[in-house]
């Protein structure tokens, strides 16, 4: 059969354990700036961080390894409603509905294009390791939607 009609399997991502949703894949960087060393020695180098805001389970492996809420201090960006959504530089849900309020842009419009500068460090900051600018625009928009 020709390899032009052949269509290759999907990318298929990992999935949490606890609440099967697909993970984003975090480096030993993010790992070692979230995770406590004794925690980190469950996991394998390269792990999976869960975003379910309502799942137990932040970080996971593809050998069973999991890291849950318990072992990580404090809100969680991402996951927890009260942590602010750029870890980088504190933007908050609560600034962004009210650039909304005030039928403007100001706070997440900064807050994005600090987020694409130099000045961001997401790799150690955020719980993913990946920039909140989807995040970000994401709830704008759905917060935008329900105005």
């Amino acid at each position: 059969m020709n390899k032009a009609f052949v269509r290759e399997p999907d990318q298929v991502d990992s999935r949490c354990p606890r609440c099967d949703s697909a993970g984003h894949r975090v480096g030993p960087q993010t790992l070692a700036a979230w995770v406590p060393e004794e925690a980190r020695k469950i996991l394998a180098e390269s792990a999976y961080f869960c975003p379910d805001g309502q799942c137990g389970v932040v970080y996971y492996d593809d050998f069973g390894g999991v890291v849950n809420r318990s072992f990580i201090p404090g809100p969680i960006p991402i996951k927890d409603i009260e942590a602010p959504l750029c870890a980088c530089f504190g933007l908050t849900r609560e600034e962004i509905e009210q650039d909304i309020d005030e039928g403007g842009v100001v706070r997440t419009r900064a807050a994005v294009l600090r987020a694409q500068s130099s000045e961001a460090r997401c790799v150690t900051l955020a719980p993913n390791g990946r920039s909140c600018v989807p995040d970000v625009q994401g709830y704008y928009l759905k917060c935008k939607q329900r105005g």
